[in-house]
């Protein structure tokens, strides 16, 4: 039998703070009718001051492991993707960890913006395979509205802050990680990124995006990273029975499910209620359809992400 890493329990979290697009509009020079029209979101949450990405994260691990029932110092690994931490260093994981009341496990960040969840599950999925632990948290947590331009109704529309969690568990069997494909190409750095840093300015800085560029990119990279990814995994699109996207906008959704052939109704869609929550985003989403019911036991998805950098990726797996 084929050692692999299981999802055991998943979990999410978002702020109190909802806040749709009409109040959005009493802000910045927008309306519902232009941001529904590009973009296919309605809401999205804000965090308060008080909550933080760590926060946010603990609350979508304590989901995960009561789903998963699992205690919090079975846990030998936590690797949690973001871009947005609560402090430059220590590592947010770390956070998390204490939080948790975890004395001593293993435990780093990973910042490959939106796509970090992806590269936080190989990484993961890699080290318990290798022996390093037997369980782990991988996590995805933002808090976007921390370094949005408010004045930009081209971005700030866009994201929201949220967090989601799974319990990966190695065992022998058919289920679990079945392939994972990861990408970056770093000459792309202007059309996705923060104006600022540690090492440059001195601050944390703003978002900026060139948004028709980054939607044409996404939609051939995505698809071609789901095409590879099947491949390696011996499967063809009319295998999967649920796509869960990054979800950053509802046509880069509409427009990579045309590109492979796929059915709407197999792709998970929630960037209509939380907008581009980063990393946080594809374990979002993937809570809200195993706890409505719809990805069940035996399922075979396909994740995907692309983000800044640019980085891009996807993973297969049997639910």
């Amino acid at each position: 039998m084929t050692l692999r890493s299981v999802v055991k329990g998943t979990g999410s979290a978002l702020p109190k703070r909802r806040v749709d697009n009409a109040e959005l509009a009493e802000q910045v020079d927008t309306s519902d009718e232009w941001i529904v029209e590009r973009t296919g979101i309605r809401s999205r949450y804000i965090a308060a001051d008080g909550e933080t990405t760590a926060t946010l994260a603990v609350e979508a691990c304590q989901k995960a492991l009561g789903a998963a029932g699992i205690e919090p110092n079975e846990i030998g690994l936590i690797v949690l993707a973001t871009a947005t931490p609560d402090q430059t260093f220590p590592s947010s994981a770390t956070k998390v960890q204490a939080l948790l009341g975890i004395d001593d496990c293993i435990a780093f960040d990973v910042h490959a913006v939106c796509t970090g969840f992806l590269y936080a599950l190989s990484v993961a999925d890699s080290m318990l395979r290798g022996g390093n632990a037997k369980r782990a948290l991988v996590i995805g947590s933002e808090t976007f509205s921390r370094i949005l331009d408010w004045e930009d109704r081209g971005t700030c529309v866009l994201f929201g802050d949220g967090a989601g969690a799974i319990v990966l568990e190695a065992e022998e069997g058919d289920a679990g990680v079945l392939s994972t494909r990861l990408h970056a190409d770093g000459r792309h750095n202007g059309l996705l990124y923060v104006d600022g840093g540690p090492s440059t300015t001195g601050t944390v800085g703003k978002l900026r995006m060139k948004g028709r560029e980054v939607f044409r990119h996404a939609v051939v990279n995505l698809a071609d990273v789901l095409g590879e990814v099947l491949a390696d995994a011996g499967f063809t699109a009319s295998d999967i029975d649920w796509v869960v996207p990054h979800q950053a906008n509802a046509r880069i959704l509409d427009a990579t499910a045309k590109k492979l052939g796929l059915a709407p109704e197999k792709v998970i869609v929630t960037v209509d209620r939380h907008a581009n929550t980063s990393a946080a985003s594809v374990p979002l989403a993937l809570d809200v359809a195993v706890r409505d019911g719809r990805i069940k036991r035996g399922d075979l998805l396909v994740l995907e992400a692309m983000g800044g950098g640019f980085t891009w990726g996807a993973a297969a797996l049997r639910y």
